[in-house]
């Protein structure tokens, strides 16, 4: 996911990317990263054995053990609770193997997703790993509403490549198939995403008197119940998100997909501009999974081979 100022932005901020089909039947959820619950009520995932690239982290992190991870647990299949409350999807699992390499535990905590760029700054994470899209904005830190520049800015390790796209309710509002179709309606978004950039960047250019309505929630599964109740004609959210919730809710009878999904770009784990080493323990980590083929069985096992990368990449966004 992305945040307005550091989630996504209008030019490529979503939380998916160009990601094929999804084959991932709801029993998925039940096959999500083994990671254990702490005493803090966080997720944790890893391995503190015997690591080839622990000594590319920084010391404190060693000793530590645990790299905290900023995440909005609510976007699956990226990162999601399974029906025993434990934290699963791509980014636990990908996080766990990249674990393996670093000889630490990957520590998931569960935040809205346009605190967490803040969260990084206030030192509360180490990292945010929460389907962020990789944006210049991001990178530099500008609010791509104002164009101001807040903070300064993170650095990305791209790890997948996601697009964003519509859904409406099933057998609903067939004339929806692009941004255009919205002018006159009400879209219902997550909060600081490159959905709502979207949505906000097509009202403006609406004409006739109309506009596009939009509603923001904080996480994404708040935007599908209000659609789902018929609060909305449409909904938006990177297209991984939005291929599971078309396939899982209902029993796969509650949502459609329309339309092509637009803004593909990377997803990143973001890091904070004077955390290089860390930054470069990651990319290593990610490289090291990638080469072993980890990384590939984990996106074979989400469905989403149409978004894998064959390198990490450091600030690759647009």
């Amino acid at each position: 996911m992305t945040a307005s100022t550091t989630r996504r932005t209008t030019a490529a901020r979503s939380r998916l990317a160009a990601v094929g089909s999804i084959a991932v039947a709801g029993a998925l959820i039940l096959t999500g990263c083994g990671d254990q619950t702490n005493d803090s009520g966080s997720e944790s995932t890893g391995s503190k054995s015997a690591a080839p690239l622990a000594d590319k982290l920084p010391q404190a992190i060693r000793d530590k053990g645990v790299i905290k991870v900023g995440s909005d647990i609510a976007y699956a299949p990226v990162e999601f609770k399974d029906d025993s409350g434990k934290t699963v999807g791509i980014d636990p699992d990908l996080a766990a193997a990249m674990g393996k390499q670093l000889g630490v535990t990957f520590e998931f905590e569960n935040g809205t997703f346009d605190s967490l760029i803040t969260g990084l700054r206030s030192k509360r994470y180490d990292i945010a790993m929460s389907a962020m899209t990789d944006t210049k904005d991001r990178q530099e830190g500008i609010d791509s509403d104002t164009g101001k520049k807040v903070g300064e800015g993170v650095d990305f390790v791209d790890y997948f490549t996601a697009g964003v796209s519509i859904y409406t309710q099933k057998g609903k509002n067939t004339d929806i198939k692009t941004w255009s179709d919205l002018c006159g309606k009400k879209i219902v978004v997550q909060r600081g995403t490159v959905s709502e950039d979207l949505a906000k960047a097509e009202a403006k250019k609406c004409t006739g008197g109309k506009t596009i309505t939009i509603e923001a929630f904080d996480n994404d599964q708040q935007a599908q119940t209000r659609l789902r109740a018929g609060g909305a004609a449409a909904g938006s959210s990177d297209f991984p998100v939005a291929a599971y919730a078309v396939k899982t809710s209902g029993g796969g009878n509650d949502f459609q997909l329309v339309g092509e999904q637009v803004e593909a770009a990377p997803y990143g784990i973001a890091v904070g501009k004077s955390n290089t080493q860390l930054r470069d323990a990651l990319k290593a980590a990610l490289d090291a999974i990638i080469a072993n083929g980890e990384y590939e069985k984990v996106i074979k096992k989400w469905g989403v081979e149409d978004g894998s990368v064959t390198e990490a990449t450091i600030n690759g966004g647009k």
